[in-house]
């Protein structure tokens, strides 16, 4: 396969003095998870440095899933049909997406270092990630696009505004282009304690869905993907929908 490596860039604290508001949601002892789609997640032996290759060694025997469906339970697009692959360590969590494309929108000639704020307006890959489930309002996002554009946010629905880009966890991502298969991949490695967890080991369950954005065009005309559907939903944030996402060795 021929490939387009995009550098890897690594997360830089950036602060938008503009992010849209939203009315906070009563406490979290009202909200129960109500999707039990399930994902083994298995242990590494390694770190490695992203370099958006998922055809190395060190993903060999990682699990995935894989979703086409959009994000409302309504239509598949095989096109744009999604694969995660997932790995943990005592220092990170990793994940891996490829997805299929007819055709990549992204925002040209950008400079991928400085987080891109509405990066969800073209195309990426997105993990929202809840390691601390019994807070179901609470989770973090981190975003990638193709071209290697990237966003990571605190989320607490409890409050307005619900999303913090002041938030920086520091993680690490790569993308890479294959122009002649139509697809595209990216990994991420996301330290720990950035997402307030100091130990990780086997049997620990946390909640997380995996989403997808593609397609050119006004949002009535893009592709809306995941992992974890939202039945007459209209936005990804909808955290009681969160599969579980399961630690093992």
């Amino acid at each position: 396969m021929f490939w387009k490596t995009i550098v890897i860039s690594a997360c830089g604290a950036v602060v938008f003095s503009s992010l849209p508001q939203s009315s906070p949601i009563a406490g979290n002892s009202q909200q129960t998870y109500t999707s039990d789609v399930h994902f083994s997640v298995k242990r590494s032996s390694i770190d490695v440095a992203p370099d958006g290759d998922l055809s190395k060694t060190y993903w060999k025997n990682a699990n995935f899933v894989e979703f086409d469906q959009d994000a409302w339970g309504k239509s598949h697009y095989l096109e744009v049909s999604t694969r995660v692959k997932s790995l943990w360590t005592d220092s990170y969590i990793y994940f891996g997406f490829l997805g299929r494309y007819d055709s990549l929108n992204t925002y040209d000639g950008e400079d991928p270092a400085p987080e891109r704020w509405q990066l969800w307006n073209r195309d990426v890959v997105e993990v929202f990630l809840n390691p601390q489930p019994d807070r179901v309002q609470h989770y973090y996002e981190f975003e990638v696009a193709p071209n290697n554009q990237w966003i990571d946010l605190e989320i607490d629905k409890t409050k307005a505004p619900f999303n913090s880009a002041s938030w920086n966890s520091g993680f690490e991502h790569a993308t890479r282009i294959d122009a002649k298969n139509h697809i595209w991949t990216t990994e991420m490695r996301i330290p720990l304690s950035s997402i307030n967890v100091s130990a990780l080991h086997a049997g620990i369950e946390w909640r997380a869905n995996f989403f997808r954005a593609a397609g050119q065009g006004t949002d009535d005309r893009r592709k809306f993907l995941a992992w974890s559907i939202i039945p007459g939903g209209t936005t990804f944030h909808v955290p009681a929908r969160f599969g579980i996402l399961e630690i093992v060795n």
